[in-house]
């Protein structure tokens, strides 16, 4: 089985974190945490500013990384390094998601998570608590 490794940004400001929902592919309409693809010769936080940057025209600060997810989807193996970030410039512009949001630790579960991003959510409702 093939594997796609992705990183992906748990933007937090405060007491919430930002949430996309996809507006593309086969995952259109599900809840994720920002990010993409890694490309060759890139490091997983070089991967997220470039791609936080193309997808919002944001420039983040990437900090710990707080879990790499491992999860088979029927077509392919994904492997994705998940970050805990911040804002340094940048006003969080849609320009390949059908929606966002700021979710704080009660809301967490209000959205649909896409498989893969469902098993950060208590890890993000601990780094919510801190």
């Amino acid at each position: 089985m093939k594997t796609i490794k992705v990183v992906a940004a748990i933007i937090k400001d405060n007491d919430k974190i930002f949430a996309t929902k996809r507006g593309y592919g086969e995952f259109k309409g599900g809840w994720e945490f920002p990010g993409g693809k890694v490309e060759e010769g890139e490091t997983g936080e070089q991967a997220l500013k470039r791609e936080i940057l193309e997808e919002l025209d944001t420039e983040i600060e990437v900090g710990k990384l707080i879990d790499t997810v491992e999860y088979d989807y029927p077509t392919f193996h994904l492997s994705m390094q998940c970050f805990v970030c911040g804002i340094v410039s940048g006003d969080l512009v849609l320009k390949e998601h059908e929606s966002a949001k700021w979710l704080t630790k009660d809301e967490l579960y209000s959205v649909e998570w896409l498989p893969a991003d469902v098993g950060l959510i208590p890890k993000v409702e601990n780094m919510l608590e801190e």
